[in-house]
């Protein structure tokens, strides 16, 4: 009887052990799309971009028409996210592996979108202007 208790209580543990594991294995750049990563500074809004393994988050949203700064932020980032490409602006840089660099970027039109790609393409983000 107390091995069949123990072998349930065990199993318990492992099932209620696995949802919590797959809830935290979702898409971390999901959970931080939630955080406002947008502030506006002397009529200039900042949108706060973070750089390694990827971009974080993925996708932001910003007011258009305003003058605004993206502000790439790196801490220890030696991949490919290091390097940098805006199309829409045409910008192309290498970030600094721990540090922060600001990129411009001229008011937007209300529907217009900014997409970052690492230098290899394999990582991005999106910037959609309201």
């Amino acid at each position: 009887m107390k091995t069949i208790l123990l072998s349930i209580g065990i199993a318990i543990v492992l099932i209620v052990g696995t949802i919590l594991f797959a809830r935290r294995a979702i898409n971390p750049n999901d959970l931080l799309a939630g955080l406002n990563n947008v502030s506006v500074v002397d009529g200039t809004q900042i949108i706060e971009i973070s750089a390694k393994g990827g971009y974080a988050p993925q996708t932001t949203r910003a007011k258009a028409g305003v003058p605004t700064i993206i502000r790439v932020s790196t801490k220890g980032t030696f991949d490919c996210s290091s390097s940098l490409v805006i199309p829409a602006i045409g910008y192309r840089g290498s970030l600094p592996m721990t540090g922060t660099i600001d990129i411009p970027v001229p008011p937007q039109t209300a529907g217009a979108e900014l997409q970052g790609l690492c230098g290899m393409g394999m990582y991005n983000f999106t910037i959609q202007f309201n």
